[in-house]
């Protein structure tokens, strides 16, 4: 049986993080070190396990066949690792590096940016980067540790951890909008309405949709203006022109002071609960989990029944 030395466990993680982010210079940057450091790193594994791990050319980096099968009893064992510190809270738990998410719009306002006082003060030692972005991304390959979509969106062969509860689509409008055009009281009166139009990351445009008796139904809604931001969208709901379709969840705060009005409570329609995702042969970085913690302790709450 191979011998492995207290050393080898740095080199298993540059070996593991090389294959995450399928490239010598990102893992570099992530682990803090040289491109050079980290290929000794992976020249020593490879040279005691007396195998090629990895292949290399000039623009991608792969795993064989055995680099992949390693790989996955890496993540294993590294997630018991971390796992058990996290557990002890053993002092200096929060020296794991990096921390890379990619979330979209209204995830970053409604679920990150309420939970990043108290992760940072329970892990002041992680570096955290959030990256805000509405477009397909894949995760893997673009070297986060984790994503965070509808549940719909996620890919199947992630790990999905539920953040929320089951959201609702509503439509909301101003106190000074439904006084001067009145209150559609039907998703058919909105066609004599100014609906303000959502682009999707995609650049689709979203569809208007209702739950019905028969099931999930659109319509199509008038409106001079088009946009492919729900801050930007609601701030237009906020002053008066036009009437939004919004999660309900993403503007709480101002349907509770009043500034803008569920114009038809009984029309809606469910959507899926946000999602933290990550892949399925890497190990949950111990930060991420109680990232995760702190976001569905402070929105579950606010969750809608089924």
């Amino acid at each position: 049986m191979m011998k492995i030395e207290r050393i080898d466990f740095a080199d298993l993680q540059a070996f593991l993080t090389v294959l995450r982010c399928r490239s010598f210079k990102l893992a570099a940057i992530e682990l803090g070190l040289t491109s050079s450091a980290v290929s000794h790193a992976i020249r020593r594994v490879e040279t005691r396990m007396g195998a090629r791990l990895l292949n290399r050319t000039s623009r991608s980096v792969s795993s064989t066949a055995l680099g992949q099968e390693v790989a996955e009893k890496l993540s294993d064992g590294f997630d018991a690792i971390s796992s058990a510190l996290d557990t002890v809270s053993a002092p200096g738990r929060g020296r794991f590096g990096v921390l890379r998410l990619n979330v979209f719009a209204d995830a970053a306002a409604q679920l990150i940016s309420p939970a990043l006082k108290e992760f940072t003060t329970k892990w002041p030692e992680v570096s955290l980067t959030i990256v805000v972005e509405d477009r397909p991304v894949d995760i893997t390959a673009e070297g986060f540790d984790a994503g965070m979509r509808y549940g719909h969106l996620v890919p199947e062969d992630m790990v999905a951890v539920a953040l929320t509860g089951t959201q609702r689509w509503i439509v909301a409008g101003s106190p000074e909008y439904i006084k001067r055009y009145g209150t559609p009281k039907t998703p058919s009166e909105l066609s004599e309405h100014n609906c303000l139009q959502l682009l999707l990351g995609n650049n689709a445009s979203f569809r208007w949709e209702f739950d019905g008796p028969e099931g999930v139904y659109s319509v199509n809604v008038p409106g001079p203006i088009t946009l492919k931001d729900t801050a930007t969208t609601i701030t237009a709901a906020l002053e008066g022109i036009g009437l939004a379709y919004v999660l309900e969840s993403r503007i709480h705060a101002e349907l509770a002071r009043g500034t803008l009005v569920n114009v038809m409570p009984v029309h809606y329609s469910k959507g899926e609960p946000f999602h933290m995702y990550y892949s399925s042969r890497r190990y949950a970085h111990p930060a991420l989990r109680e990232l995760i913690n702190i976001i569905r302790k402070n929105n579950w709450l606010l969750a809608l029944p089924d």
